[in-house]
């Protein structure tokens, strides 16, 4: 128990390749009882998690199916315009399939090709990691694995009918195999090479940052599908839904050690939770309808939490003050707590309306959402400013 309570050495990379490797093998092992027809099967709903994946790779980490850039607002847009594509193929049963499809296929196939190649023919990684030896060959053994097989999943993705099914299950848990000795390879490779993984991590968002923005247009984007999914103007997987936003607050968990009631020391047990965490988020997204209760009531508790909590806290901090002032408290600090607040109030609504069918209307609950989600993005925009503004009176 000791061992679980010590500080976690988990670099962010690992974290992306850990989440991706869980849900590969989740997705091999599920495969089996789908084809034996004991569990239906959700395919938007595994295309939109690995579209995030790659979404997430590249706001936080600059890595792309296609190397490595440095940090950019068309780097930016590309991520989440990829992990917007990945949310509504979740939502939405088949209108996106065919495009998120088409875009996984160029990452999976041409850009590990590219990433195979790029490998193979960069003295700085090749021959440097054949010349240095122990870790750094091993390194490269692994990234070959993975790149492999992902060219073989390509074939798969571009056309499902190209491998038997028991075949393709298999594929998918080497695939995941391969992906979770990568990140522990990566993890020894960053605690002996720092500065490595901090040249990795200033070519993105950090987390926290790149968690807001990502839950900022999940939110907006779920509030802006309910309003026709409400009118009956479009089929709706609330299974797949559920399990992507608890893929994301794993990520956080993993990455942060940040959950919906706070901000928690990054411990082992913290990165058991993490993965505890995924399984039943994974699990959602594939097999539809299985675990809707369940998430809905665990999602819905931890969005009133969540939403009390931050009322609680940011009430709080004013209070503290002794002479606070509107006239001469600063614009910024004025509009955090305002939006802090807004934050704390449309959580609160949003989790009572899962909590309690028909409470809200479900038009109104869309509107909560869009509401949430810009809110979530303007604060995400405030913070940049507060940061631009310290850096100018440091400087």
């Amino acid at each position: 128990m000791r061992g679980l309570l010590e500080d976690a050495v988990l670099p962010l990379e690992s974290v992306v390749l850990l989440v991706a490797g869980i849900a590969m093998l989740l997705a091999g092992s599920l495969l089996f009882p789908v084809i034996a027809g004991v569990l239906p099967y959700y395919e938007n709903g595994l295309l939109g998690l690995l579209l995030f994946m790659y979404a997430l790779q590249m706001i936080t980490l600059g890595k792309t199916p296609f190397g490595d850039r440095p940090k950019s607002k068309w780097l930016m847009a590309a991520g989440v315009a990829a992990a917007a594509l990945g949310f509504v193929t979740c939502f939405i049963p088949g209108v996106s399939s065919q495009i998120s499809r088409w875009l996984l296929f160029l990452c999976l196939g041409p850009g590990s090709v590219l990433l195979l190649w790029q490998l193979y023919s960069n003295e700085d990684k090749y021959a440097a990691w054949v010349k240095y030896g122990g870790i750094f060959k091993t390194l490269l053994y692994s990234c070959t694995v993975v790149y492999v097989l992902s060219i073989c999943l390509a074939a798969v993705v571009w056309e499902p009918a190209a491998l038997a099914a028991p075949l393709i299950a298999v594929l998918l848990l080497l695939y995941g195999a391969a992906l979770l000795n990568l990140a522990l390879v990566l993890r020894r490779v960053y605690r002996d090479y720092p500065a490595a993984e901090q040249q990795s991590l200033e070519r993105g968002l950090s987390m926290d940052k790149a968690s807001m923005l990502l839950v900022g247009v999940f939110v907006a984007l779920l509030g802006v599908v309910m309003l026709p999914v409400n009118l009956n103007l479009l089929p709706f997987s609330g299974s797949a839904q559920l399990g992507l936003l608890m893929v994301i607050f794993a990520v956080k968990i993993l990455a942060t050690g940040s959950t919906p009631l706070g901000a928690f020391r990054r411990t082992w047990l913290m990165i058991l939770l993490g993965v505890l965490v995924v399984i039943p988020g994974v699990v959602s997204c594939i097999i539809p309808e299985i675990l809707v209760f369940e998430l809905t009531l665990t999602i819905g508790v931890l969005n009133v939490l969540e939403g009390i909590i931050t009322l609680v806290k940011t009430s709080a901090t004013v209070l503290k003050q002794p002479s606070f002032d509107l006239k001469t408290t600063p614009v910024i600090f004025i509009k955090l707590f305002v939006t802090q607040m807004a934050l704390g109030v449309l959580a609160v609504l949003f989790g009572s309306s899962m909590l309690i069918a028909h409470l809200i209307p479900g038009l109104l609950v869309g509107l909560i959402l869009i509401g949430n989600g810009g809110v979530l993005l303007y604060l995400l925009k405030l913070l940049g400013d507060l940061g631009k503004l310290e850096a100018e009176s440091l400087g």
